[in-house]
């Protein structure tokens, strides 16, 4: 892989349904002969014969959230979705000299490390179909935390960005600042952000309340095995920032209340190039299913391999044939919105996107100046097969990103488009529940600047949040006016337990009279309906006593510019 910026399934079973727990770091191989070299491959299994779940009982290896999700945009469980068969987990760990990483229920395979020998032995295995050898042994330890670079100069700011800093030209491009002000910041979405590292993200004061408000749900270090996820390398810092920083006067992110599981995915350690990396990414992509991710933000992409690895060729960009991609396409089939950087090779003899950013009914992201014109490096479409990508762009150019050090800077690369779309896809989806990911990435085009003309550069061009909402309600339109500063209405307890009552904070303080407020579940079904007066401090107090436990949006009126805020009832 390669992160795209240019300056600056556990062993046995499926995956763990929520948290990522620490696992044991396999032991190191003993050394061996060069021909006896233990590697990783990719076994298929034939079948799923003798498994013991089942699609009539997917509460078996799917989390409630993930059927909710599920549930919502009417996705079937299917045989796909099962488990690989324990019979056959059991059996290949039983091969003398096989170590079981992962397994893949999408794939209905598993990654087994192993020399060659070994690895003849588990092809001989009846149940067996094929073996991919992934060309990489056991990982190499954690790198050293890169120092920071140094502070940048300070800039002025004027009072309408105040809130925002340095991040104000990537918000307002895409309209989030009136997403904010209209009440929609992401909360109650979660977001996965695959990436090669996140050093200082546990102390730079940008990312505190992420801790602090118990919105960072999980963390799973795929290359190692292990919950370790605050090392290795800084570009998923920078990208989790541009999602998720919250630190009103300095910097916010484009969704800085959502939630969020961070997965290490891409090795940087060692400085080589192999198709593990798009193994890690599927294994990444099954956790994020069962746990019940909304979003998926990869600022990753794979072309060239170290040998003896086959690189891929253009004509692999086709949708359907880089590992990376296919799974890609099956974490949008379940649900989740997939959102990708388009690559950095639009000015180079490559030139076209990377896997898995060519993956159909995927969010592709290029890169635009701050004046909406395409950066030169910005990988252009079409795929191999003549589809459009990319689908859409946002500022990639001199975007403000977070340092480990928590100081801002600027940086180019599609890396950083992409997880702006990502924060604005989850303020996007949290205004409107009842749309499936495929609407949303729908109207979000729609809502473009070339949603007329796209084209292979900017795809349908840099998405508005005003256009998008009023394209998905046009009986109760969003005023498209100037932002009046950052919205302050949020949810607490969130999560709240059985019996507790639900606070809303006003982001204006108390209304001039009664506010009705109702509440709708998962399937956008409407479920309580309450009047109240909001009290002096612009708190108002819900009974959440009758509502079953789930995700639910609080509407808030009167009036049509209403405003929505997501909660989960435990």
């Amino acid at each position: 892989m390669r992160c795209f910026l240019l300056i600056g399934l556990l062993a046995g079973l499926s995956l763990p349904t929520l948290a990522a727990r620490p696992t044991p770091t396999p032991p190191a191989p003993k050394p061996a002969a060069a021909k006896n070299t233990v590697r990783r491959h990719l076994i298929y299994f034939r079948d799923k014969t003798g498994t013991p779940f089942s699609v009539s009982r997917p509460e078996e290896f799917l989390s409630g959230r993930a059927l909710q999700r599920r549930q919502r945009q009417q996705i079937a469980v299917l045989p796909r979705d099962l488990p690989v068969s324990p019979a056959y987990v059991q059996q290949v760990k039983a091969v003398a000299g096989v170590q079981l990483w992962y397994t893949s229920r999408w794939f209905n395979a598993a990654v087994i490390a192993c020399d060659s020998v070994v690895l003849a032995q588990v092809q001989a295995l009846p149940f067996v179909q094929r073996a991919r050898t992934l060309n990489r042994g056991l990982p190499q330890g954690s790198a050293q935390p890169k120092p920071a670079p140094a502070p940048p100069t300070p800039e002025q700011t004027t009072a309408d960005r105040s809130q925002y800093g340095k991040a104000y030209a990537q918000i307002r491009q895409v309209g989030a600042e009136r997403m904010h002000n209209a009440g929609f910041r992401g909360e109650g979405l979660q977001i996965a952000v695959f990436d090669a590292g996140f050093t200082g993200v546990n102390t730079a004061s940008v990312f505190a309340s992420m801790f602090t408000q118990n919105r960072l749900l999980s963390t799973f270090n795929v290359v190692e095995k292990s919950a370790a996820v605050f090392g290795r390398d800084s570009h998923g810092t920078n990208c989790l920032g541009i999602i998720g920083g919250d630190e009103p006067g300095r910097y916010l992110g484009a969704a800085p209340k959502a939630s969020f599981r961070l997965f290490i995915t891409e090795d940087n350690v060692g400085g080589t190039e192999h198709p593990v990396e798009e193994v890690n990414w599927l294994v990444a992509a099954e956790y994020a299913d069962s746990a019940g991710v909304d979003i998926i933000s990869s600022s990753l992409g794979y072309t060239t391999f170290d040998a003896p690895s086959p690189s891929y060729s253009y004509a692999d960009m086709n949708g359907r044939t880089a590992l990376s991609t296919r799974a890609a396409a099956v974490a949008a089939r379940v649900g989740m919105l997939v959102v990708n950087s388009a690559g950095n090779d639009g000015n180079n003899a490559w030139r076209y996107i990377a896997a898995p950013a060519d993956a159909d009914s995927i969010m592709t992201v290029g890169a635009a100046d701050s004046l909406g014109r395409v950066g030169s490096f910005s990988s252009r479409g079409p795929t191999a097969d003549g589809r459009l990508k990319p689908n859409l762009s946002a500022m990639g150019v001199a975007t403000a990103i977070v340092n480990p050090s928590g100081t801002i800077s600027r940086g180019n690369g599609t890396s950083y488009a992409c997880p702006v779309l990502a924060g604005l896809a989850a303020g996007f989806w949290q205004a409107n529940p009842r749309l499936t990911a495929q609407q949303v990435i729908a109207l979000l085009q729609r809502s473009g600047t070339q949603a007329t003309a796209p084209d292979n550069n900017l795809g349908y061009g840099i998405p508005d949040f005003v256009r998008a909402y009023n394209l998905a309600n046009p009986g109760t339109p969003l005023a498209n006016a100037p932002a009046r500063g950052v919205a302050g209405l949020y949810a607490y307890p969130n999560p709240v337990g059985p019996g507790e009552p639900l606070y809303l904070q006003l982001p204006t303080g108390p209304g001039p009279g009664i506010l009705e407020i109702r509440i709708y579940d998962a399937r956008g079904a409407l479920v309580a309906r309450q009047r109240v007066a909001p009290a002096a401090t612009g708190t108002v107090r819900l009974e959440t006593a009758g509502l079953r436990p789930g995700i639910f949006t609080c509407l808030i009126g009167p009036g049509p510019q209403q405003q929505a805020v997501r909660f989960v009832k435990q």
